[in-house]
C-alpha cells in the first residue's frame, strides 16, 4: 500500500536536508520510498564532489539505487554503528511513524533502530495529529489466518496486500507476506506496537515508535526540521 499525495518538490527538499547531515567517513542508513529516494540521490552528488560514506540499503529498491548514485554499499555485518539513518515514512505523528508502504519496514526498523540518529523525511501530506494510517505487517505465510484472526482480536481489519503487477499477493525482500491492518485513530501506539510484536508469526510491524530523533518536512518553499 504505497502512499500518495505531496510534491516532488517537497519531497526533494526533505532529502536534499536530511542529506546535508552526511559528514566526511560516516555510515549511512539509506532508506526506501520517494522521499528517501531524493535523498540517496543528493548523497551520491556529495559521493561524486568527493565525500567519502558507506551506505547500508534497507531493501533491494534503495541498493539499486545508491549503485547508480555512485554510493559505496556496506552491511550491518561488516560495521560496528550506523552513524545516521534517513528514511521516509507513510504517516507522521509527532516522533511515531507508520511505514511500510514499500513492504521494505522490515529491514527499516532494523536499519532506523541501529542508527546512532534516525532522520525521517516526509512531505506536508505525511503529517497528522494522530496516527491513523492502516499499519503494515510482515508476516511469515503460513501464518497468514492466524496472524488475522489476532489482529482482529486485537480491533484491527486486516487486508491482504496483492501485487499490481502479478497475481496474488505482494511478496517482501524477505520471502514473506504483508497485511494492511485498519485500526482507525491509534491513541496508544506503545500498547498496539506491543500487541503486533507478541503475535506468532508477524516478522515485524510498520510501527515505528520512539526511534525517530529529527523530522524534516519539506515544504513549498524550504524544510521544517523537527527535532526532540
Amino acid at each position: 500500500m504505497k502512499t500518495t499525495g505531496g510534491s516532488d518538490d517537497a519531497k526533494r527538499r526533505a532529502g536534499e536536508s536530511a542529506a546535508g547531515l552526511v559528514l566526511d567517513g560516516m555510515v549511512v542508513g539509506l532508506g526506501t520510498g520517494s522521499t528517501a529516494a531524493h535523498a540517496i540521490r543528493a548523497l551520491g552528488r556529495k559521493v561524486d564532489a568527493g565525500l567519502d560514506v558507506r551506505g547500508v540499503p534497507t531493501s533491494f529498491a534503495s541498493r539499486q539505487l545508491a549503485r547508480d548514485a555512485g554510493i559505496p554499499l556496506t552491511t550491518l555485518d561488516e560495521v560496528d554503528a550506523v552513524d545516521i539513518a534517513i528514511d521516509g515514512a507513510d504517516q507522521v505523528a509527532e516522533f511515531d511513524l507508520v511505514k511500510g508502504g514499500g513492504a521494505a519496514h522490515a529491514r527499516e526498523k532494523v536499519v532506523d533502530a541501529f542508527a546512532d540518529r534516525f532522520v525521517v523525511v516526509a512531505d506536508p501530506s505525511k503529517v497528522a495529529e494522530t496516527l491513523s494510517h492502516p499499519v503494515p505487517v510482515e508476516l511469515l505465510p503460513d501464518a497468514r489466518s492466524t496472524v488475522a484472526a489476532a489482529v482482529g482480536d486485537a480491533g484491527g481489519a486486516p487486508t491482504l496486500r496483492e501485487a499490481e503487477c502479478k497475481d496474488g499477493p505482494v511478496v517482501t525482500d524477505n520471502g514473506n507476506f504483508v497485511l494492511d491492518c485498519e485500526f482507525g485513530d491509534i491513541t496508544d501506539t506503545t500498547a498496539l506496537s506491543r500487541t503486533l510484536s507478541s503475535i506468532p508469526g508477524v516478522v515485524e510491524h510498520g510501527l515505528f515508535v520512539g526511534l525517530a530523533d529529527e523530522i524534516h518536512v519539506g515544504t513549498d518553499d524550504g524544510v521544517d526540521v523537527r527535532t526532540r
